[in-house]
């Protein structure tokens, strides 16, 4: 290997989904003792570093990638000092450890939704994306929820508006156009490496920036009944924006605070788009 060569580029990560992986208190749920206590068989393997599914306190309306905090631990993993214990071992042993960073929505059930969705005046009102009705009273545009294909837009009696979600309705779509959520988000990258974590897998990180002007999708000229529905419109303004490759650098900047730590994006596009977010070695690793 040559000394110029960063772990990451040849190395093997291993991605462990922590709630089936080991148990080790007898509740039947997978837990963060329970990997350390496998770290021995993983170094066995060869593999150079773990991917760790979501393990931040969620009400796992989505298998954790609906998140409730960011700088915890669900307690059925364990908790805060565990994770550093499983560092610290992984470490000592030349493992590295990446965690799932989500970005792109938190749960609805997370303080800063529940204070936006309060009121139009909250100091949070802006932390997510909302919009009035269509002049027809309907949603705001036609963009698509990606897990049915119905719209991604949800109203709020409260507040009186739609919510945006790309995913579940529980799982509100962040504004990183806000730079106080931008500050806040940056900030718990720098709160897990500062930890010792060593990189981070980016969860649909081309879909984080939305076109600003919310403009429609066009329809998808080749979509036929039977396909998935929620491919029925070409994402041009709701993927690969060119505004994420922005987005792309805010979080490599972070990361080069620190050293040989590594930012993996988890970006579905053709290859010739999906270049393109390395940048010029400004963004993804």
């Amino acid at each position: 290997m040559s000394l110029n060569t960063l772990w990451w580029q040849n190395g093997i990560i291993y991605q462990i989904y922590p709630r089936s992986f080991q148990d080790t208190i007898g509740n039947g749920i997978g837990d963060l003792p329970g990997i350390t206590q496998r770290l021995d068989y993983l170094q066995w393997l060869g593999i150079d570093a773990i991917w760790i599914s979501p393990i931040y306190p969620s009400p796992m309306a989505d298998f954790g990638y609906d998140v409730l905090n960011y700088i915890n631990i669900d307690p059925m993993f364990g908790q805060l000092a565990d994770m550093d214990a499983l560092l610290e071992a992984a470490h000592a042993r030349g493992l590295r450890v990446v965690l799932d960073f989500v970005p792109n929505h938190s749960s609805d059930q997370h303080p800063w939704f529940i204070e936006s969705r309060s009121s139009r005046d909250n100091p949070k009102r802006d932390w997510y994306i909302w919009r009035d009705p269509a002049p027809n009273g309907g949603p705001p545009n036609n963009w698509l929820c990606r897990f049915d294909g119905k719209s991604a837009w949800q109203w709020d009696d409260k507040r009186g508006q739609y919510y945006l979600h790309t995913f579940l309705k529980e799982q509100p779509d962040l504004n990183w156009r806000n730079p106080e959520v931008r500050a806040t988000m940056l900030n718990v990258m720098r709160f897990w490496f500062e930890r010792g974590i060593d990189g981070f897998r980016v969860d649909v990180s081309h879909r984080v920036l939305k076109d600003a002007q919310f403009r429609d999708n066009p329809p998808n000229p080749d979509w036929r009944v039977g396909m998935d529905p929620a491919k029925r419109m070409n994402e041009i303004y709701t993927r690969d924006t060119p505004e994420n490759h922005e987005f792309n650098r805010w979080l490599r900047e972070v990361a080069d605070e620190y050293e040989a730590r590594v930012l993996v994006g988890e970006i579905t596009l053709p290859v010739e788009q999906l270049v393109k977010h390395y940048g010029h070695f400004d963004e993804f690793h």
